[in-house]
């Protein structure tokens, strides 16, 4: 008898990746960017630092008060009764007092304010009794130092703050403005060019005849991609046909640094995906052992790396967050992210037979005791994209999984947006 070929309905295909072969050989075949551009603070959020950044001063650059109070020497608290202090002036944030605090004196400070000269504590207000002449009385029982910020505390002058590589934030920003900096070299955005093909294909706002659907994958593409920093080229619909194929890829390869499709990636006659990066670059594997999402092409086409996604939505989604997402990762920053995975109860039985690791929709909350756990979202369908649109995480069950019963605990991912 003739060897069986392994099919789309098979659940068990040894010869095939498994999930965590196909991200490894994937991740392996990135190489980071190292274009470097110079940009203002403000252009910088969520771009990849190409330079360490040090603190060319301190922060804070003088000891100040940590609240409203009273400055005062450790040397002369008071350690067995009350004792009354001369207040001798007030500090404010921005106007340091010019006095010399001398014992039984004490300074008014407000937050912010620098230490005065002859003191190196602060006593908070509501711990001061204010007497009618002035003068306050102050208890014992404090510490030398309390409530004070020290030069240098929060940044030393000359450290490191942040790290090549490291992807600016929001607190980043402002810890930058801190130090007086003003522009940042980080690495150029990623360019990714994407398109679909299917003669089946319409776009928005065009009739459609008998056999014709919209085009929702790349809206879809696109919107995964807009919560991403990259520079995104739409490349529209391109017909069934090698020419128009072999013509889209060229022109994609020119232009960016991952080229990804949707549809056209399985055995069929109008498939052309597969045999037109085969001419034309190389196939580093084209299936994975995973549902959904099985015929994911993975590949080079001039110094660009392809991915071929399925046809079907949701297997786009699926394999665009497990694959693309961490590879556009890597190709900005040069790191690798794990995804994080959580432990949930399951609410539904989840029906499974072993062989493929699947990723099921599931929503995930937490009960009336403060434990996490999740439900699936109906139908799991590779093209039913209403369980995606309702859906916060994965249900991950492995290879070997052949089903959960109401009650199991399972490990679920839940959806992130930026890389």
């Amino acid at each position: 008898m003739p060897n069986k070929q392994t099919t789309c309905a098979d659940d068990w295909e040894p010869s095939v990746l498994s999930v965590a072969e196909a991200r490894n050989k994937i991740l392996e075949n990135i190489q980071p960017i190292t274009g470097i551009e110079k940009l203002a603070l403000r252009s910088c959020l969520q771009r990849f630092l190409a330079e360490d950044i040090f603190s060319p001063i301190a922060v804070p650059s003088h000891a100040n008060s940590a609240m409203d109070g009273y400055a005062i020497a450790a040397a002369d608290l008071p350690t067995q009764e009350a004792r009354r202090y001369e207040v001798i002036d007030t500090c404010f944030a921005g106007a340091p007092s010019d006095k010399v605090c001398k014992p039984g004196q004490v300074i008014r400070i407000m937050t912010g304010g620098l230490i005065p000269h002859g003191t190196d504590t602060v006593i908070m207000q509501e711990q001061v009794k204010l007497n009618d002449d002035g003068s306050v009385l102050i208890k014992p029982g404090h510490k030398a130092g309390q409530n004070v910020r020290q030069a240098g505390e929060d940044i030393p002058l000359n450290s490191k703050v942040l790290g090549k590589g490291h992807q600016v934030n929001m607190a980043d920003l402002g810890i930058l403005a801190s130090l007086g900096i003003g522009e940042l070299q980080v690495y150029r955005r990623p360019r990714v060019a994407f398109f679909s093909t299917g003669d089946e294909l319409r776009s928005i706002g065009e009739p459609l005849a008998e056999g014709e659907i919209y085009d929702s994958n790349r809206y879809t593409l696109y919107a995964m991609l807009k919560q991403l920093d990259v520079e995104i080229l739409d490349m529209g619909v391109v017909e069934d046909k090698p020419d128009a194929m072999k013509t889209a890829f060229l022109e994609a390869a020119k232009m960016a640094d991952i080229v990804i499709t949707s549809g056209g990636v399985s055995v069929g006659e109008a498939d052309y995906i597969k045999p037109t990066l085969e001419a034309l670059g190389d196939i580093d594997f084209w299936k994975i052992r995973m549902k959904p999402g099985r015929p994911l092409t993975f590949g080079k086409l001039h110094d660009a790396r392809f991915f071929g996604l399925p046809g079907n939505p949701v297997a786009v989604m699926v394999t665009f967050l497990q694959f693309v997402q961490p590879a556009i990762y890597r190709l900005a920053s040069g790191k690798s992210k794990a995804s994080i995975k959580l432990k949930a109860k399951s609410q539904s039985k989840l029906y499974k037979r072993p062989g493929r690791y699947e990723f099921q929709r599931g929503i995930f909350q937490q009960d009336e005791n403060g434990d996490l756990v999740v439900k699936r979202t109906g139908m799991q369908g590779s093209g039913i994209l209403t369980s995606m649109s309702i859906a916060n995480c994965f249900i991950l069950l492995d290879e070997k999984c052949a089903g959960i019963e109401k009650g199991d605990m399972v490990e679920i991912q839940p959806f992130t947006g930026s890389i």
